[in-house]
């Protein structure tokens, strides 16, 4: 009997011994905070993930270690051992763990175009989340979006469908390695199908707002979770392309939107989770669903639990009221709503995928390895993203690269020296915030560690360096305030007055200006363009601020090149206005200069 044949005749046998309630408990999974290891034991859980910020205290990579494996003790106590999936989104990188490396945000990593370093990035940030004996990353998102007010657009590599198959795939292939038994190999979660990036602004009443940070009158609207429009070739020809790569990569698990098509919610939608996903594309791992993603099929929840498990979820991330889960759907089945098929359907492929992962044979990870988290080696890896991804948009009469013996360097925003702006949303905290949240290097850290011995970089965030001489460069970091989801989306991109304000201080203060732009999506420039030599778009890079350094001082050329088309005005967003402007970008898709 071959490796394969032996595999499946193993999880038929456990199948074949399960209770239905043991069955339900391997199809559910609970945020950490909702239940104690206990718990686990009590009700068969299958899976248990930490949701954003879902640390333990302190957060430590010794205690994450310490948490998780608690968990998994408390799942090999029941009485057929079965091992559960502890799941993060560990989206760049480790971000929920204090001390890790985090990488460029996807949005970053599509600039770089270069396939190898996402599939490198993939293998670090697996041996670093599999250190804490974590085997299942919520990554990568295999979104493609149309609309940059929406504020997931920085999960996406980008806007054009092949660039984003290419580099999911890559990722895949990183994370989970040569063999998924490896100790340091980790489960991939292909997320969010499907067409979760082609959904209309208006289309859905917002659940957050960060209206007063914009500098906007309060909306009840949005995009996020919203409605996906085109026909069913369009959704097809744009957005599945790249679970169709990541599935021939090996993608396992995928993980279904919270959007709709076709007036219906895709967690309940047959034939594109199970006719497509699973038939069409051979899709042989399981489906999840997302963050109580299920209860927004219908107003009653009993409706809502029949119709995903019918429609093809196989597990579903009930974070909060799993018992409530657990009931309905046993009640469902042996009401004869839900088929008994259905539910050995959605267990086998758990069961198939967990032993694929060596989950039977090694379901925890010693902590022997905890030293792999926010290494030297980890480290340079991010920093040469950071390098790669940052795009050149402008450098009139050669502003850059800088002299590193220029006597003066103004330095001004906060960005510059506050670490959680440099690394964006999915840090530590689910939208992560402002300041010291984690281990790295700032923008300002790195020019003066740059800088020739001699030269001064002086820093007001503000600004307001008071009266002085001119100096030779000012620089200057705006930066959006960190954000998640649909508590992103940003109705107008322009910047905000106190941010073009800023950009004329320190113009009066220079005799060059440099704008660096931490962002998760293009910004409107219109207001301080003319007046800045050089504009460096830098994404979100992450804790490694030493790569940009290394390109505004020249000890490296820029290579980044935009994965989306910068519009000139709102009047061209979403991609579709763009397309039908009859004036172009201001800077297209693919453009990105040299220093």
């Amino acid at each position: 009997m071959d490796k394969t044949m032996a595999s499946s005749s193993a999880v038929a046998a456990l199948l074949s011994n399960m209770t239905l309630e043991e069955k339900v408990g391997q199809m559910t999974q609970v945020e950490k905070n909702s239940l104690a290891p206990a718990d686990v034991t009590r009700s068969f859980i299958g899976s248990v993930l930490s949701g954003g910020g879902g640390y333990p205290t302190p957060n430590t990579p010794e205690n994450w270690h310490a948490m998780v494996t608690g968990f998994q003790q408390a799942a090999l106590a029941t009485r057929l051992r079965i091992p559960l999936l502890y799941g993060v989104d560990a989206v760049h990188g480790h971000n929920n763990v204090k001390g890790a490396t985090l990488f460029p945000h996807n949005i970053g990593l599509g600039a770089t175009r270069d396939p190898g370093l996402v599939q490198r990035i993939g293998r670090a940030t697996a041996v670093e989340v599999a250190a804490t004996s974590v085997h299942w990353n919520f990554a990568p998102a295999l979104t493609v979006p149309q609309d940059i007010r929406w504020g997931r657009s920085y999960e996406g590599y980008s806007e054009d469908t092949a660039l984003v198959a290419e580099l999911g795939a890559a990722y895949v292939r990183g994370l989970q390695g040569a063999d998924l038994r490896a100790p340091d190999a980790v489960l991939a979660s292909v997320k969010h199908y499907l067409g979760d990036g082609g959904t209309q602004w208006g289309s859905v009443p917002r659940f957050g707002a960060m209206d007063e940070l914009w500098g906007e009158p309060e909306r009840t609207i949005g995009i996020d979770q919203g409605q996906t429009s085109g026909s069913e070739d369009s959704v097809r020809a744009i957005h599945l392309p790249p679970y169709a790569a990541a599935v021939r990569a090996g993608a396992l698990n995928v993980m279904a939107s919270f959007s709709s098509w076709d007036g219906v919610k895709m967690h309940a939608h047959r034939h594109l989770l199970t006719e497509v996903l699973k038939g069409e594309l051979g899709f042989s791992g399981f489906l999840l669903s997302d963050w109580m993603a299920i209860n927004q099929i219908d107003p009653d929840y009993y409706t809502c639990v029949v119709q995903s498990i019918s429609a093809g979820v196989d597990m579903v991330m009930a974070p909060f009221d799993y018992h409530l889960f657990i009931a309905t759907l046993v009640d469902a089945v042996e009401k004869g709503y839900v088929p008994l098929g259905r539910i050995d359907d959605a267990v086998t492929r758990i069961l198939r995928v967990k032993q694929a992962c060596g989950l039977f044979e090694q379901p925890t990870i010693a902590p022997d390895r905890l030293d792999t988290i926010g290494s030297a080696e980890h480290r340079a890896l991010a920093r040469e993203a950071v390098r790669k991804s940052a795009v050149l948009l402008k450098n009139a009469g050669g502003a850059l690269p800088l002299d590193k013996n220029t006597p003066l360097v103004l330095v001004a925003g906060q960005g510059a020296n506050d670490l959680g702006l440099q690394c964006g949303g999915w840090t530590i905290e689910w939208m992560g915030q402002a300041g010291p949240l984690t281990t790295g290097t700032t923008l300002l850290e790195a020019l003066r560690a740059s800088a020739a011995p001699g030269s001064e970089v002086r820093y007001a965030a503000d600004g307001e360096f008071g009266s002085g001489e001119l100096a030779e460069v000012g620089v200057v970091v705006l930066s959006e305030p960190p954000y998640a989801e649909g508590v992103g989306d940003r109705a107008n991109l322009a910047l905000r007055p106190a941010e073009a304000a800023l950009v004329q201080r320190v113009r009066a203060r220079c005799r060059k200006l440099v704008l660096v732009l931490y962002s998760g999506r293009p910004l409107l420039l219109n207001a301080v363009l003319d007046q800045c030599d050089a504009v460096v778009a830098a994404w979100l890079p992450g804790s490694e601020g030493q790569g940009l350094a290394d390109l505004l001082y020249g000890a490296e050329k820029f290579s980044g090149k935009l994965s989306f088309a910068w519009p000139r005005s709102m009047a061209q967003v979403p991609h579709s206005a763009l397309a039908a402007s009859a004036e172009g970008p201001l800077w297209a898709f693919g453009y990105g200069l040299t220093a």
